[in-house]
Formats: C-alpha cells, sequence, structure tokens
C-alpha cells in the first residue's frame, strides 16, 4: 500500500501522512496481518476506492463513514455501498428510504453507490480495512489520523461542501470542519437501531442540492439506477 495508488489530486496535499511514523505502522500491521493468512477486505487496489473515484477537486458532499463490511464480497471502499448483486445492507436501506421519501425517488434495487462517487459525493470511511468477520478490527491501528487528514485538507482547501455526518462517531470526527466555509449536516446513524431517532425524516439530500445550488454548483443526482 503506497501513496501510488491514490489519484494524483490527493498525493501531494497528503504526502506528509504516507511519510509519517503511523502510516509505517499501519503498513508493517497490514502486511503481518496478510502474511498470518487474514483475509482483508476491501481489496488492494480498492482500499483507496474513494479518494480516487472523488478527486479533491471535485467534493461536492462527504459522506462520512465507520468501517468497511466485513464480510465476503460487500467492501468496495465506498462507505455504505455494495457491489450490485450483493444484498442491501440494512443502514443502507434506510438511507434508501429517506432518499425516497426525501427527494420522491424510486426504492434503488442495488446498493452500489458508484454513481454518487463519480458526481463528487466523497464517500470515505474512517477506517479503510478490516479483517474477514471481525468488525472493527482495524481500528486504532492509524487509518482514523489518515482519514482525519483528509477531511482537514478538505475543510482546508475546497469552498461550500455539503459534510453529513450520521451518528455519534461521525459527528466527533467532523468536529474539525470549518463551519464558516461549510453546510455540516447532523443527524443520527442510519443504522436499524437509531434511524428512528432523527435519520428518518432529517431530509439531508435535498437540503444538501438546495445548499450547491445555492452556492452555484450542480446538485446532485442522487437516484440510483
Amino acid at each position: 500500500m503506497t501513496n501510488t495508488q491514490l489519484h494524483t489530486e490527493w498525493i501531494k496535499p497528503l504526502s506528509s501522512e504516507f511519510e509519517a511514523a503511523y502510516m509505517n505502522d499501519l503498513v508493517k500491521f497490514l502486511i503481518h496481518e496478510k502474511n498470518r493468512g487474514n483475509t482483508i477486505y476491501p481489496a488492494t487496489h480498492n482500499v483507496f476506492a474513494a479518494l480516487n473515484k472523488t478527486p479533491l477537486s471535485s467534493v461536492k458532499v462527504v459522506i462520512l463513514g465507520q468501517d468497511p463490511y466485513h464480510g465476503p464480497n460487500q467492501a468496495q471502499g465506498l462507505s455504505f455501498s455494495v457491489p450490485k448483486g450483493e444484498k442491501i445492507p440494512p443502514s443502507l436501506r434506510n438511507i434508501y428510504k429517506e432518499l425516497t421519501t426525501d427527494l420522491g425517488l424510486v426504492m434503488p434495487v442495488h446498493g452500489n453507490l458508484e454513481s454518487w462517487a463519480t458526481q463528487g459525493v466523497l464517500l470515505l470511511n474512517s477506517v479503510l480495512t478490516v479483517e474477514d468477520g471481525k468488525a472493527a478490527s482495524h481500528q486504532g491501528k492509524g487509518w482514523e489520523m489518515f482519514t482525519d487528514a483528509v477531511i482537514e485538507l478538505i475543510s482546508r482547501s475546497r469552498e461550500h461542501v455539503v459534510f453529513l455526518l450520521w451518528g455519534a462517531y461521525a459527528q466527533k470526527k467532523g468536529a474539525v470542519i470549518d463551519r464558516q466555509r461549510h453546510c455540516v449536516l447532523a443527524a443520527p446513524h442510519p443504522s436499524p437501531l437509531s434511524a428512528h431517532r432523527g435519520f428518518l425524516g432529517c431530509q439531508h439530500f435535498s437540503k444538501a442540492n438546495q445548499y450547491l445550488v445555492e452556492q452555484d454548483k450542480s446538485p446532485i443526482d442522487w437516484c440510483i439506477s
């Protein structure tokens, strides 16, 4: 895992992160885990998929997740997203419920959110890898510092980005965002355990588009065809 796997727009501003001691330790940890025969998700070429599909200059919206899915064929490097053909996870199903209620869209039949990413929606997890079958197994290994740097970079170098912070974890991580420069929308997590506490009905999709239009930016087509 090197910065050569990153889109060129991210490499220069994040170069110091790849030279930091924590990143060296993280790489050693991942190599050790693979040498032990542990399966790690997502596949190596998808670890930085969120950044590669949404270059820095195109970021309009950021949706913060926590960890990759830890089941086979689920994680693809984009928060909340799963490949076509995979069962739609419960949190994403609630995201879709809010999407259809908020915007009057047809309920999507698959969970692949790549069409959002290519329009400027950065689907960023806080932790970018996980061991098969072991949720949160790579937390505290260094990824959080890297993704904090990504968020700080966006906050510092971009203007008028919408940050969707769902749940206490994302809201804490988003504390570094400059609220004077950007739009921050917070709600409970879309998990079945908490979605009814205010995620459902939050209207974040329409609010995000309204803000983008007010800033003379093109809105996101949230429809998952």
